[in-house]
């Protein structure tokens, strides 16, 4: 396996962890194994600074971990949560392996998640600006990244590792190959803006990656948020620091909010679990829809 995923902070000395990690590293590929690895080396570190040996840990210190990801680092409960099953996974795959007998995070309870999404969405006229702003940009570049995140809900890994090859056609329809979480690959198919955005961006390449940053190389998700950023300060955009995943919540809550069945917004947002979804669900949030204007409406028809 590419050990250049394997957390840094491992112990030298202390090969049945390295191999432990490397053990439970292998079970991932692509963007998985790096995000695993990253949440992984976290709370190695952590162990490092206080002469834990993670092999040795017992429940005691798991819970210690998770208090301080919540009072020191303030992390919200989706991140905390993610880590802790992180970590109770690498322990039970050490358990499954007859590393360890039992797994200390075992019995640790995770923190409450909210229902509802913490990352807040652009909102319609918001939306549009933006859009503008990108079709307006002498980068085009810029309106690509857009249209790839807020209309095609595209996760930013996924955006900027596109490559000009993967674009095709499928059925009669122009379409987008897309290497997805979890090792996947989907075929999305691309609506007329979306398509012409592209093309822009593409012009006469044949091969390489779709987005380029001003260097002319790939475009990494830190050249995309500082593009985003950009272009929410050109459209007058007032609200919280923008960043990918903002579109990508966008896109979901815009076709909830037009009355697209869950199901089909579900398979469009490429999410394995329908509660996913749910979370994104602002309908009870949402002042445009609230029944205070339905009675309203019906009671004026009344009169």
């Amino acid at each position: 396996m590419d050990t250049t995923t394997l957390p840094a902070l491992l112990n030298v000395d202390d090969p049945m962890l390295r191999l432990a990690v490397a053990a439970h590293l292998a079970r991932y590929k692509g963007q998985s194994r790096a995000h695993t690895a990253s949440d992984l080396n976290a709370y190695l570190r952590w162990c490092l600074e206080r002469d834990v040996m993670p092999l040795q840990a017992q429940r005691a210190h798991v819970e210690l971990y998770l208090r301080w990801l919540q009072e020191i680092r303030h992390l919200r409960p989706s991140t905390v949560s993610r880590r802790l099953s992180v970590l109770a996974t690498f322990y039970r795959t050490c358990v499954i392996d007859q590393i360890l007998d039992h797994s200390p995070a075992e019995f640790v309870r995770r923190p409450h998640v909210p229902l509802e999404s913490p990352t807040l969405g652009l909102s319609h006229l918001q939306f549009e600006a933006i859009l503008t702003a990108g079709r307006d940009s002498t980068n085009p570049n810029d309106f690509a990244l857009v249209a790839m995140l807020g209309l095609l809900g595209l996760r930013i890994f996924e955006a900027t590792g596109t490559d000009v090859q993967a674009l095709g056609e499928a059925r009669g329809h122009r379409v987008l190959s897309v290497h997805g979480k979890g090792d996947k690959t989907a075929v999305v198919p691309l609506p007329p803006a979306v398509g012409r955005a592209i093309d822009r961006a593409v012009e006469d390449r044949v091969d390489g990656p779709i987005l380029l940053n001003r260097r002319g190389r790939r475009m990494d998700r830190h050249a995309a948020t500082r593009r985003l950023r950009a272009l929410a300060r050109s459209a007058n955009i007032t609200t919280a620091r923008m960043h990918p995943h903002m579109l990508r919540h966008t896109f979901v809550t815009t076709m909830l909010d037009a009355g697209v069945d869950l199901r089909d917004v579900q398979v469009a947002a490429r999410h394995a679990d329908p509660r996913t979804t749910m979370r994104y669900d602002r309908a009870r949030n949402n002042l445009d829809r609230h029944p205070n204007y339905i009675l309203a409406a019906f009671m004026a028809s009344a009169t």
